[in-house]
């Protein structure tokens, strides 16, 4: 059947109708919303080595306010209609709002892919690092072949100590650390440099000072330091009902401050950040974030590996007790020749490892001398120095401030715990300058050391000399000395983190 013309007219002018109110309705909506394909970037974070590789939860639930800062990373790039509400509210329309939006959009992704250069240019740096200590350590040399003004690691008191001295110098040449100043003394940025926990006050301080590795630029960093002081929390916060909330609280309101203005800790889940203390309640306290206590890196006195302590990304801390806060007179002791004593010790009840020790041996032998006391008119001092052994039984908590204070004294350590992983051990051979017994074994203790020949004696005695260096807290620091060694120790876990975008 043949349509009539009249009718094909009538259709086609329909068809025109249609297409121009379409193109009419899409320009309009164009005018209003040019930008109404933004990509939308997802909400993800870093992943890291330590079969973290999945995308994970950030420790910040509350998302950063962009708005009002251009450091934006990838975790906290708000959507693209959040943005778009963001504009709208401040009354942009039409092309400036197009204009805002595509202006900020390139702001961000410029901002975001020089972080992403930044952080894989630190990889790289990390990944050619890790190379150079592997070829190092194929050198079995008992000293380092590494040119060095100052110190060449040597002998068996290192485990190998041309790799040591190669990690070393490459940390002197790279390693930043960016310390968060969100806090305020004396919970944050302070604390002792006196008594038992002068190693944790003393670290805080000379990190402040900024003279070594410390950088302002946080997207330099390698590491990312928490000032906070258990020691001083605990003199602040404890009550005398025994809660120690208040304590962990403060840590959780410092951990979701920072990783509220920061990146970094939702970047990498904590990886890449350390905290340190010498308090017994170091562990506990980094319990109440988990991240802080699975994660991150923990420089603890108290390094128990029945307490959650993982030698692989946590840190061993020597405790050393400055009673003055000063070294002064501390360092040296007499000649093996003039040391007429086998072994000493001296130390109040203290713990179960305490008490199987003065129960076995106090006032029992001359030789093995343990007192709860020392008699009136006795050095405590001077009997270190007088000793060829000094016992360093654990406390309620495994670290001794006795394993330093026979090294100053140069004696020859005995250390007498269970689950201890004593300091610096990922460098230092332990067992070529100190003595472990086991707990079960304190009847045995005389027998023990009796079966260290005079030879083999004379050995560890000259090694304590050698190591004394890596435990001395100088002030100014000195390289290879405690603050150099806490710093390496942080640097070896740091290599051992990979952070890679998803």
């Amino acid at each position: 059947m043949r349509v009539s013309e009249n009718h094909t007219l009538s259709f086609d002018s329909v068809v025109l109708f249609i297409i121009l109110t379409s193109s009419l309705f899409l320009a309009f909506l164009s005018g209003f919303f040019p930008s109404v394909s933004l990509a939308i970037v997802p909400r993800r974070i870093f992943s890291a080595s330590s079969n973290l590789n999945e995308e994970r939860t950030p420790y910040s639930s509350s998302p950063v306010n962009t708005s009002d800062s251009i450091e934006i990373s990838e975790a906290q790039v708000s959507s693209g209609s959040a943005q778009i509400k963001t504009a709208t509210s401040k009354n942009i329309g039409g092309e400036k709002l197009g204009e805002e939006l595509n202006r900020k959009g390139t702001e961000e992704v410029s901002i975001t892919n020089q972080k992403d250069k930044k952080l894989k240019k630190i990889q790289a740096r990390l990944a050619r690092v890790r190379s150079s200590i592997r070829e190092a350590s194929k050198v079995r040399n008992l000293t380092s072949t590494h040119q060095d003004p100052d110190y060449v690691p040597q002998g068996p008191v290192y485990r190998n100590p041309n790799a040591f001295h190669r990690s070393y110098l490459e940390m002197e040449k790279m390693f930043k650390i960016f310390v968060y100043e969100e806090g305020e003394p004396p919970l944050f940025h302070d604390g002792p440099c006196k008594s038992i926990y002068s190693t944790e006050g003393r670290f805080i301080h000379e990190i402040e000072k900024g003279n070594y590795y410390r950088t302002d630029d946080p997207d330099e960093a390698f590491a990312y330091f928490l000032p906070f002081s258990v020691v001083m929390m605990v003199a602040h916060l404890f009550t005398p009902s025994g809660d120690t909330n208040s304590i962990g609280l403060s840590v959780i309101d410092y951990v979701q401050t920072i990783s509220d203005k920061y990146p970094f800790w939702n970047r990498s889940m904590g990886l890449d950040h350390f905290m340190l203390s010498c308090h017994d309640w170091g562990p506990s306290t980094s319990s109440y974030v988990p991240q802080l206590f699975y994660n991150s890196i923990r420089v603890l006195c108290n390094a128990n590996t029945s307490e959650g302590f993982k030698p692989a990304k946590d840190v061993s801390l020597p405790e050393i007790n400055l009673e003055t806060g000063e070294i002064t007179g501390l360092l040296g002791g007499y000649s093996p020749s003039r040391r007429n004593i086998l072994a000493f010790f001296a130390g109040r009840l203290h713990g179960h490892i305490r008490y199987l020790l003065l129960q076995q041996w106090k006032d029992r032998d001359q030789d093995v001398q343990v007192y709860d006391e020392l008699p009136k008119g006795v050095s405590y001092y001077n009997m270190l120095r007088s000793s060829r052994f000094c016992l360093c039984p654990s406390g309620y908590e495994v670290a001794s401030p006795r394993i330093v204070e026979a090294i100053f004294a140069e004696c020859v350590p005995v250390l007498i715990s269970d689950s201890y992983v004593p300091p610096f051990s990922d460098v230092l051979n332990w067992r070529s300058f100190s003595v472990q017994v086991d707990v079960k074994d304190i009847s045995n203790i005389k027998e023990i050391l009796m079966g260290i020949s005079q030879r083999q004696y004379l050995r560890m005695q000259r090694r304590v000399k050698l190591v004394q260096r890596h435990f001395v807290p100088n002030d100014p620091p000195k390289r290879f000395d405690v603050f150099h060694m806490t710093i390496h120790s942080v640097w070896l876990r740091r290599l051992n983190v990979q952070i890679q975008q998803q």
